[in-house]
């Protein structure tokens, strides 16, 4: 593989293999959006969820069952959140792998993980790739997480098959996301907050149209059962959604 700045990799472009021109054109619309979004995206996550999103991504973490030893997987791992709080679990002698397809993104997640001393961050490493075309071979993760990815992947259930196939029998994948509520209230005071704060608050930062995308996206998400149904369509043998956030949240966890 070619390598890019900072010691991360690039996937062949040949290895993207969108079926549709709308689906290319779709992927690489999200694409730009979070290459745009990047510089700013961490502190926009602090401030939007009044630094919430920090406990709900260590709960997802934690209920992927990662630990000493295990390789684990980050999908869409932005920033690199979620995958330092990997790293921490599976300690200096598990492998950890970042991977997204915004290199501006990785770029900032390897710079992170240059300003930061402990050991089990050394085995980390970033990878720009795709969600729906995953790079390694089958039964190759102990765990995996993905969060506020499957939202945005143009084929979700090609997205959770190659979860599927690289998870090692036995083991889970976390999948953290905005819940799409089927309770009408919730859903009203969700894109309430949405269209008063969320947007507002972003548009302090040049980046109003980036987020005006956020309702709609969750407008064609899936509900906790409907990601539960399609966990089990493509082979997990058991799925459960959890709504956490007052249910403004939610958490799939799906075991091979």
């Amino acid at each position: 593989m070619a390598s890019l700045p900072f010691g991360f990799s690039s996937l062949p472009r040949s290895s993207f293999r969108p079926t549709r021109n709308l689906k290319i054109q779709f992927s690489a619309d999200r694409q730009a959006l979070f290459n745009r979004i990047a510089p700013v995206y961490d502190n926009l996550n602090d401030l939007l969820s009044l630094g919430q999103h920090r406990i709900w991504k260590r709960m997802a973490v934690s209920w992927s069952g990662a630990k000493e030893g295990d390789d684990v997987l980050d999908i869409c791992c932005g920033s690199g959140d979620l995958t330092f709080l990997l790293s921490e679990r599976v300690g200096p002698h598990g492998k950890a792998v970042g991977l997204d397809f915004s290199n501006e993104q990785l770029l900032i997640a390897s710079t992170r993980q240059k300003l930061r001393s402990k050991a089990c961050y050394k085995n980390i490493k970033w990878m720009a790739g795709n969600a729906l075309d995953l790079p390694f071979p089958d039964s190759s993760f102990d765990a995996v997480t993905i969060g506020y990815g499957l939202r945005n992947v143009v084929d979700r259930h090609r997205a959770m098959a190659e979860i599927c196939r690289v998870l090692k029998p036995g083991s889970t994948v976390s999948v953290l996301d905005f819940n799409k509520s089927i309770n009408p209230l919730s859903t009203t005071i969700q894109e309430s907050m949405i269209d008063n704060i969320v947007v507002p608050v972003a548009s302090g930062y040049g980046l109003e149209n980036e987020y005006k995308y956020l309702k709609s996206s969750i407008k064609g998400f899936l509900t906790g059962n409907e990601l539960e149904k399609l966990a089990l369509e493509v082979g997990f043998s058991t799925a459960k959604h959890f709504e956490i956030g007052f249910g403004f949240m939610g958490n799939l966890l799906a075991t091979r």
